[in-house]
């Protein structure tokens, strides 16, 4: 199965938790990765199918910009991300997530 990482970043906790909320409902995708990115600015990552990930992304841009003063800064998603990204980015399974991995 061809799998893709997602990522999203808002100004702002409520849009990020808003973006979260709505892909994980939006698609059989898992939620793999959530900090801080710099002032005020968060990121999430989610993986699944490519099929999963697409409507699952465009749910959480969505959800995130309609939060009061919510804003996405950037977006994007990465199809069959190759082993080397995996091992330097946090968008790996880990044990924290794995029992929620679809």
């Amino acid at each position: 199965m061809p799998v893709a990482v997602g990522v999203i970043q808002t100004i702002g906790f409520p849009a990020i938790l808003a973006a979260a909320d709505a892909m994980v409902k939006a698609g059989r995708v898992t939620l793999v990765s959530y900090d801080i990115a710099e002032s005020g600015h968060f990121f999430i990552a989610i993986r699944g199918s490519i099929s999963e990930v697409k409507p699952a992304m465009e749910a959480g841009i969505r959800a995130a910009e309609e939060v009061f003063g919510g804003e996405v800064v950037t977006h994007y998603t990465v199809p069959n991300p190759p082993e080397n990204l995996e091992s330097v980015l946090p968008i790996s399974y880990t044990e924290e997530v794995e029992m929620f991995r679809l």
